[in-house]
């Protein structure tokens, strides 16, 4: 106590103002109305009293630590990690990690009204330990309150259904700085970083190529009538174009695309076609989605080795990359596959064909774009080349006229993970364990851009309908999007809590899928950035394949549980799930994660007994196989669904 303090004491003492006296030796002494020491500083209640601040209970330090890391581990699994061994004060000074969030407040989001009711909570605990915790959110926290009504994503109804949910997803613009939902740049000193503005608009067609496959559909128009109340193709041609060109695109002289040949102009008379004629899926109407049917290629005798799967445009071929190193490419209708290599006269027709070259795995194929046209007198529109990537940190372009390999790419230091070709045919893109992706033209040997960013390996890569843009998914739990014409970042979303194992962009350009390991699908709307919904239905072991209607209304997916499921992407869900299962006809039986007995759905390889999957509300209906996990599915153009996998016994 200070001099002055005591002087103080004493005048009261000689005053008879005992009860003051009294209280204030015991402020002097930084103790409690029931004489226990009270401590002045957050650093100085740590241990024992942050575990009191929880829940109360007398614990130590490790007891704390391994009784709440679990709440954290999803979204923090690297940083929990980082955190366990540190015990000491001098391990705070030396843990890389906790220095950073030591020096650098967690941002957290939060409505006004919630904010109000938690600080009234802790300072009525304040005994118990709110003013610890108190201390933290002031010394620790950078806490932005929000009105409910400034964004829907804050509002009670939300906040409760995110309270019951079976899985705790932080807000999209929770974290340290450096993160800003959306942006990619990682700067710590961003602060509310402007977002690129994005050019999301289908890639305009040349004048040429407009007048050529207007001049064509006239005649089609001529020798096929329109039905009565049906479009012709000409005028629907001309609907779609003002639609288009109402939208901001990029140029063509900006990607460097070659001048369009007189295949392209049949291709683009075919897409006409088939676009007025697919069939339309609506809206839902009393609750029932759509009914979009499914086509299910099933894999026999395969021992396990078929890594991966994709099937042709033109719906004539399917290929497989196996674990034997080769691709086995199949035609869909049975019919033996043409060949112009003359080396093979000798060789009797034969419905599928072997590609060998690599020398390990392959984990990609991918199909030149096509598109299938019953005109004899037309230019050959269907496939005509075949990428696939391997172990062997190398890529190979197939020739499907002559079956052998034309090209082979090298430029990744390790295995290569996923490659696909671009819209246009001429550019391709590739993902690898050495951490980056990078962008190939058919007719140039080494690569054009390298997109280094990710901190693990790039799992799964995908294009832009326009071209413009390209997307990057990784084992760091982040998706990334990257410019073509200068090869920048130009977003960033985090939000998924296991590796990135797939990747779709809607036809319409504004959104993008992405899915991960725990089974989670979530929705990107790619203009603010933001994420728009998370559909859960899959169990564990991956979504791998993800496919969008023609309208972007639709979603298709599937993966290691065996089922192949349909999404509403327009409903919006409570984020919650009812741990239903909703059929096209309604709600149907709970589907279990490892052992859908119910369904008849059985995970290949898993127990028989699990948890539980939560279904959110916007899954339209689910297609179980037997024990045959989905490698891939593609919606055609006239939105039917193509799927295939490998049956397991």
């Amino acid at each position: 106590m200070t001099d002055s303090g005591q002087q103080v004491i004493e005048y009261l003492s000689k005053k008879g103002y005992s009860k003051t006296e009294s209280m204030l030796r015991i402020e002097s002494a930084n103790q409690d109305v029931e004489g226990k020491q009270m401590s002045t500083k957050t650093e100085e209640t740590g241990g024992v009293k942050y575990l009191r601040a929880f829940d109360f209970l007398p614990k130590d330090g490790r007891d704390f630590f391994d009784r709440y890391k679990s709440k954290f581990k999803n979204e923090h699994e690297d940083d929990v990690r980082a955190l366990e061994p540190v015990s000491l004060p001098e391990h705070v000074q030396s843990n890389a990690v906790a220095k950073f969030y030591r020096e650098n407040r967690y941002r957290v989001t939060i409505s006004q009204v919630a904010f109000y009711n938690l600080v009234q909570f802790l300072e009525s605990k304040q005994r118990e330990g709110g003013a610890v915790i108190v201390g933290v959110i002031q010394s620790f926290l950078n806490v932005i309150t929000l009105e409910r009504a400034a964004d829907d994503q804050y509002n009670l109804a939300r906040l409760i259904n995110r309270a019951r949910a079976t899985e705790d997803f932080p807000a999209e613009d929770e974290g340290i700085p450096g993160h800003n939902p959306g942006s990619a740049n990682v700067e710590r000193t961003a602060g509310s970083t402007v977002l690129t503005r994005l050019k999301l608009g289908p890639m305009p067609m040349e004048t040429e190529l407009m007048s050529d496959v207007r001049a064509d559909l006239e005649q089609e128009d001529i020798k096929n009538p329109p039905l009565a109340g049906q479009d012709s193709l000409a005028q629907h041609f001309e609907q779609k174009i003002k639609r288009e060109e109402s939208e901001d695109a990029p140029t063509r002289t900006e990607l460097q695309l070659p001048p369009s040949v007189a295949r392209d102009v049949a291709m683009e008379v075919q897409k006409v076609k088939e676009d007025r004629d697919r069939f339309k899926i609506e809206d839902r109407s009393g609750g029932v989605g759509p009914g979009v049917s499914v086509t299910m290629f099933t894999f026999h005798n395969t021992h396990d080795s078929i890594n991966c799967l994709d099937f042709s445009e033109d719906n004539l071929f399917v290929a497989a990359g196996m674990n034997e190193s080769y691709i086995r490419v199949w035609s869909l209708d049975g019919k033996p596959l043409p060949s112009n290599n003359l080396d093979t006269t000798g060789l009797e027709p034969s419905p599928s064909r072997r590609l060998v070259g690599h020398s390990g795995p392959v984990y990609a194929v991918s199909f030149s774009p096509s598109i299938a046209i019953t005109n004899s007198h037309s230019p050959s529109t269907i496939s005509r080349h075949l990428l696939s990537s391997s172990a062997d940190k190398s890529v190979r372009l197939w020739s499907l006229e002559t079956w052998t390999c034309l090209v082979i790419y090298k430029g990744h230091d390790h295995p290569v993970w996923d490659v696909t070709w671009g819209p246009f045919g001429l550019y391709f893109l590739t993902g690898s364990l050495d951490r980056t992706s990078r962008l190939w033209r058919t007719d140039h040997i080494e690569d054009l851009r390298m997109f280094v960013g990710h901190d693990k390996d790039v799992d799964t890569v995908c294009f832009h309908p326009n071209s413009a843009y390209v997307f990057t998914g990784s084992s760091d739990k982040i998706v990334r999007m990257w410019a073509v014409a200068n090869g920048y970042p130009v977003r960033m979303f985090t939000g998924h809590t296991g590796n990135v194992t797939s990747l779709a962009c809607s036809p319409s350009g504004k959104l993008l899928a992405s899915a991960d390991e725990t089974g989670t699908i979530i929705l990107w709307d790619l203009g603010p950035g933001k994420l728009k919904k998370r559909m859960r239905g899959h169990g564990k072991g991956g979504v791998w394949s993800l496919s969008w209607s023609v309208e972007s209304t639709v979603l298709a997916s599937g993966g290691a549980d065996g089922t192949v499921r349909i999404w509403d992407v327009n409903v919006p869900n409570d984020a919650n799930g009812q741990g239903r299962v909703p059929g096209e006809s309604g709600p149907g039986q709970k589907l279990d994660g490892n052992a859908a007995q119910m369904q008849g759905v059985t995970v290949a390889g898993a127990k028989k007994k699990g948890k539980d999957v939560v279904v959110t509300s916007d899954q339209i209906s689910a297609f179980p196989t037997k024990r045959s996990p989905v490698y891939k599915v593609r919606f055609t153009r006239q939105n039917l669904v193509v799927a295939g996998g490998a049956y397991l016994p």
